[in-house]
């Protein structure tokens, strides 16, 4: 995701050193991501759009920007990954990369089979599925 999100900023024409920062944090859940909006909001130069590494931590991050009376997206656009079910549902609406959870699954299941099946003639396989955003409010300006 972090690869993706480097190349999509390279193709725009920008400096990922100027662009993206990571921050870390210690937990995959909505309350760390929440606790992170203070750091974002710490730096000399305050950002104007949040990539989330999925859903649940978009979900934190909406959160702390709102306690904080940051309006999404005026103030800051938010985007998410996974498109879970409750995405849509937010207020404003999440904007998401949805992957094709159920290709993803069969192909999993289809390679593990076939691994299983097939130990002594058994090559490794990589199958990669295109992502697709799914715009919402919360990356769309009000006009």
């Amino acid at each position: 995701r972090r690869r993706g999100a480097l190349r999509a900023i390279k193709m725009a024409g920008l400096d990922p050193n100027e662009t993206m920062s990571d921050i870390l944090i210690s937990a995959q859940n909505a309350r760390s991501s929440e606790q992170c909006v203070e750091t974002l909001l710490s730096y000399a130069q305050r950002p104007t759009a949040i990539f989330c590494a999925n859903d649940l931590l978009a979900l934190g991050v909406m959160r702390g920007l709102g306690q904080r009376d940051i309006k999404i997206p005026d103030e800051m656009a938010l985007v998410g990954y996974d498109d879970v079910e409750f995405a849509s549902m937010l207020s404003p609406a999440l904007t998401s990369i949805r992957q094709p959870k159920y290709q993803l699954g069969r192909a999993a299941a289809e390679l593990l089979l076939h691994e299983i099946g097939e130990t002594e003639t058994h090559q490794h396989t990589q199958i990669m599925y295109q992502p697709e955003l799914i715009v919402r409010a919360s990356t769309q300006k009000k006009m």
